[in-house]
């Protein structure tokens, strides 16, 4: 009976252990991640300054390489000057003049500040990280409110 409830416990710990390497593994995948500026952030919820969480039913991303940052958000809110396109949504560029900061949080994960300098309307894209992966991006304009996202960043897929 003891060497039943010995090899039940053996087994308890080895799945914690293997749980626990996996999750360390997850983690330094997504620091490779955001330490090589490559990767894909998809978005599932965003949250305009007026009005409620609108979960997103399509893709909708930004992708973040180490020469360009391709934007193809939605933006749902109030803007200040009137669009060239209003077909477009001005979260729908790509930039290849930014700079991009990177700091450890103090209970894990990274933030993110990328300022896209050849876009006239956005000024800065904040990343909030978690070393699961987990991303809230706060998006702040010049000429529109603020607006957020919620999602997962994820490697991008060979071609």
């Amino acid at each position: 009976m003891k060497s039943r409830y010995f090899l039940l416990a053996m087994m308890a710990l080895l799945s914690v252990r293997a749980a626990a390497q996996a999750t360390d593994k997850k983690e330094a995948a997504i620091k490779d991640m955001v330490d090589s500026k490559n990767y894909i952030f998809q978005a599932q919820t965003a949250l305009p300054m007026h009005g409620g969480v609108r979960h997103l039913t399509t893709d909708f991303d930004l992708k973040v390489t180490p020469t360009a940052i391709i934007s193809d958000l939605p933006y749902f809110g109030r803007a200040y000057v009137a669009p060239v396109n209003p077909a477009e949504s001005p979260l729908q560029f790509t930039s290849t003049q930014f700079t991009y900061t990177t700091t450890p949080r103090k209970k894990g994960g990274w933030d993110v500040v990328i300022k896209p300098s050849d876009h006239k309307d956005v000024r800065q894209l904040l990343l909030t990280i978690s070393s699961a992966g987990y991303t809230t991006v706060q998006v702040i304009n010049q000429n529109s409110d603020p607006i957020s996202f919620n999602g997962v960043i994820v490697a991008p897929q060979p071609h």
